[in-house]
């Protein structure tokens, strides 16, 4: 498989938003997943589709692209979330772009994700960029704050100069089946984000079925989410790909019925440049090549970036390097 590095038709600037619409509960209801079926195909995707030598590199450098940098610890401080900002600006050493020819390309993650606390300090540290600043809002990660105080973090989160917000859902009204209030709050949080884009985290591991996933995924999408995703990274179960399966059919199905697409993604454990390319080909399978932009898909990641830099080093050199050679992510 192919993969330009960059696409310069700049595809977001001719996306449509999700405008959300009104729930549907048939629809809901109708909506039915085969986990065995889908882990059967999750198990043939990293090893039907594979990319080797400068193939791998392009896609590795996409895959730079398609990143939320994150710091989500409970130790983080403004020099932290400074530093990740200035590894944002430059996430390849420059003698690998250089060995490479991509120099020039401007590769940089689609977003850093941080705390509401540091959204002010990131929008700062990023300034002269338009690498956006994502913040993790409403009550994250267990978004059991009460409603007002969420949508008032949002709020703070846009003011401070947030871009995208990553809110989380009530995992509750999942397991009860309460999707009218599952509706009224994603829809209530799209509103507080006004232009921010909103990506609602599903905490699929939570959820018991992958039917619940699915449903889940659906009255989100109905309420105006921009994308879909799977976890907050502090769940004991993350991304995996039978999960990410149903997501993204759940997302098909959207784009087949209303026209819209939304975006997805997976959070969580994804800490190795094969598996960064094994989403990737899942995606370009189930959902084709548009959907290999920042705009409808991201990896939320923190120690992916090391890795996939290591894995560019090795394609380079022939070398494997420590990561204590790797600037810090």
């Amino acid at each position: 498989m192919s993969l330009k590095i960059v696409d310069s038709a700049h595809p977001e600037a001719h996306h449509k938003r999700n405008p959300g619409f009104p729930l549907d509960l048939d629809w809901v209801g109708r909506v039915r997943m085969n986990r065995s079926a889908l882990e059967r195909r999750a198990a043939t995707i990293g090893t039907r589709r594979t990319v080797k030598k400068e193939y791998q590199l392009a896609w590795l450098l996409k895959a730079v692209s398609l990143m939320d940098l994150t710091t989500l610890n409970s130790d983080d401080t403004p020099g932290r979330v400074e530093r990740l900002c200035a590894k944002a600006r430059n996430p390849i050493r420059p003698d690998i772009l250089e060995a490479m020819g991509a120099e020039k390309m401007g590769i940089t993650p689609a977003a850093v994700c941080v705390y509401h606390a540091f959204v002010a300090t990131a929008v700062k540290a990023l300034e002269g960029t338009n690498i956006p600043v994502a913040a993790v809002s409403t009550g994250f990660p267990h978004g059991l704050t009460p409603l007002e105080t969420r949508l008032g973090e949002i709020r703070a989160s846009v003011a401070d100069g947030a871009r995208e917000i990553d809110i989380v859902i009530e995992r509750g009204m999942v397991l009860r089946g309460d999707w009218q209030g599952l509706y009224d709050q994603v829809r209530a949080m799209r509103e507080a984000c006004g232009d921010a884009h909103i990506k609602t985290i599903l905490g699929t591991g939570e959820l018991a079925t992958l039917t619940n996933v699915a449903k889940a995924s659906l009255v989100c999408m109905l309420a105006g989410a921009d994308f879909i995703k799977t976890s907050t990274g502090k769940e004991k179960t993350n991304a995996t790909l039978a999960t990410s399966l149903a997501m993204i059919r759940m997302i098909r199905w959207f784009h087949e019925e209303t026209g819209i697409e939304v975006g997805y993604k997976p959070a969580g454990g994804i800490s190795k440049a094969k598996d960064a390319l094994t989403y990737m080909a899942l995606m370009k399978e189930e959902l084709g090549r548009k959907w290999l932009e920042p705009h409808l898909f991201r990896f939320g990641a923190s120690s992916l970036l090391t890795d996939i830099e290591r894995q560019l080093e090795h394609g380079v050199s022939g070398h494997y390097a420590a990561d204590y050679r790797m600037a810090m992510a």
